[in-house]
């Protein structure tokens, strides 16, 4: 359908922002609005998988909302725990394998262990991977990467690139191609940060739990029409440079 194996959509993340502020928008409590975007991640997440992205990356919980209020991270995990309770067999029925990225030591035992049992239900599905950042940082991830590579090869004189990548959370993934934040703020907000080095950057002032297929696809169609370089240059560009200056 595309042209282009630099330009294929493999890996693309989004950063589900605005669930509180579409709860204000319609009179509703600061957990309606998370459990709509609960809601709507599973249909943007089969949307992705039928238009043939491998990898779909979601930040769900940040090392940074530990600062709201103890009753809305009460919530939160009450959702983590319904989705992994009620949704997995949908997820194995879609052929959608489960990862879960983060520092999972923070949660009480019962949730680290229904992580876990969620992943292993999904680890056969091919279709596509759906990683959710739960207690995830990117800057603490890259940081636990170095430490793991100090570690690990210390005898060495030079590190590879793949040696630390092997550190981070997200080792078993491709770079992420597309970045998508709705909300309308317009900032990674410690998402991932290693992995879209060159990723390409969709920003819409949809709240989330508004955020539909249709969406989806503009932001698709609008990602094919970049011009991914990669640091390099543009072969058009260059011939019309040459022409001018030998003119």
């Amino acid at each position: 359908m595309y042209e282009g194996e630099s330009m294929a959509l493999r890996h693309l993340a989004i950063i589900m922002d605005g669930n509180r502020r579409w709860a204000r928008q319609n009179a509703l409590k600061i957990l309606a609005g998370h459990y709509h975007g609960a809601q709507n991640l599973k249909t943007i997440a089969r949307s992705v998988a039928k238009h043939g992205i491998q990898h779909l990356t979601v930040f769900a919980f940040s090392c940074e909302n530990w600062k709201r209020s103890q009753a809305e991270i009460s919530s939160l995990l009450g959702l983590m725990r319904k989705f992994l309770k009620n949704d997995i067999q949908q997820l194995v029925d879609d052929d959608i394998r489960l990862l879960i990225i983060g520092d999972r030591t923070a949660f009480d035992q019962d949730l680290q262990e229904a992580f876990t049992h969620a992943e292993q239900q999904t680890e056969k599905c091919t279709r596509m991977t759906l990683t959710v950042g739960i207690n995830y940082g990117g800057r603490q991830d890259i940081l636990k990467a170095a430490q793991t590579a100090i570690q690990k090869f210390s005898q060495k004189n030079q590190l590879q690139q793949h040696e630390f990548e092997m550190g981070l959370d997200t080792s078993l993934l491709p770079d992420v191609d597309l970045l998508i934040r709705t909300g309308g703020e317009k900032r990674l907000s410690n998402f991932v940060l290693w992995e879209i080095s060159y990723a390409e950057l969709h920003f819409t002032d949809v709240l989330w739990p508004d955020f539909t297929i249709q969406d989806l696809s503009i932001a698709i169609k609008d990602y094919y029409g970049r011009n991914r370089r990669f640091g390099g240059d543009n072969v058009g560009e260059i011939d019309s440079a040459e022409t001018i200056i030998s003119g």
